[in-house]
């Protein structure tokens, strides 16, 4: 088995220069071809369960097919929670079998969002496992506007919790599907020299790929979220899949001709990390 945590994965990529791919799956199809791609291109992955992968899938279930798919290959596969919102769910993640637990306070007061990620770390190194907190709201496309990052309370908030992993708010969007933007690097700059931990892009689907790499490469952004990006790939191969036999109604030889598109696009997210 090559189960990790987000610590034995992002440690080794922040001190020797790549960056990791938390890849956001919503079922079996996406999440086997992102394991694919990673023994492919010879990399770890983050297969991550959002909410609205919980919403069709029960934690439970997630935690063994995650773990499932790390006896299948020889890279390291974190088992990871994104945007998990209370303790209890947080617990029933750990309780499930991941290895890294998101807890998102970023929406709270920073006091608040302080105590709550403090408390789901604590529960995560008891257990041997890896946290990653938010510090700055991601906004959404279409959706609440973002609240960038203050350097000064990134690191208050990383001194205080002993998260393994910080995300942060500097220019990134969730759900964007298109790279027409690109990252604050001035403000990331500033939020490095006052951390020394592993920091996270969610909305990465909305970064350029040039600037991904250059940042991989060149800061302590350890962690690029990519979500709305495959979900387009996965769409794409599905339309085509049922466009190529209007006839064919087994959902399982549908679903099957997706594998193929859907594992090469993650394998261009993985490279361009690494």
């Amino acid at each position: 088995m090559t189960l990790a945590t987000l610590a034995d994965v992002l440690q080794p990529a922040l001190k020797n220069g790549h960056a990791v791919g938390g890849l956001v799956c919503l079922g079996w199809e996406d999440m086997r071809a992102y394991a694919y791609a990673a023994e492919a291109e010879g990399c770890p992955v983050i297969l991550q369960a959002g909410p609205g992968c919980r919403e069709h899938t029960p934690l439970p279930v997630l935690g063994k097919m995650f773990r499932h798919l790390a006896e299948e290959v020889s890279v390291p596969v974190v088992a990871h929670l994104d945007h998990g919102y209370t303790f209890d769910e947080c617990q029933q993640a750990l309780d499930a079998g991941f290895t890294s637990l998101m807890f998102d306070g970023s929406r709270k007061p920073l006091q608040q969002n302080i105590e709550e990620t403090a408390a789901v770390a604590e529960l995560a190194h008891s257990a041997s496992i890896s946290c990653e907190g938010e510090i700055g709201f991601v906004g959404y496309a279409d959706g609440e506007s973002s609240a960038g990052t203050d350097p000064e309370e990134a690191a208050t908030f990383a001194k205080a919790t002993g998260v393994d992993a910080m995300a942060i708010s500097v220019g990134n969007v969730h759900l964007q599907q298109n790279k027409e933007g690109g990252l604050d690097t001035d403000r990331i700059r500033a939020i490095e020299a006052v951390t020394d931990i592993p920091l996270v892009i969610h909305g990465g689907s909305g970064v350029p790929v040039s600037q991904r790499t250059e940042l991989a490469h060149h800061s302590a952004i350890c962690k690029f979220n990519i979500g709305t990006e495959l979900r387009m790939a996965f769409g794409t191969a599905l339309r085509d899949a049922v466009a190529a036999d209007p006839d064919r109604f087994d959902r399982a030889q549908i679903l099957k001709d997706t594998h193929d598109p859907v594992m090469a696009a993650a394998r261009q997210v993985l490279r361009a990390l690494k």
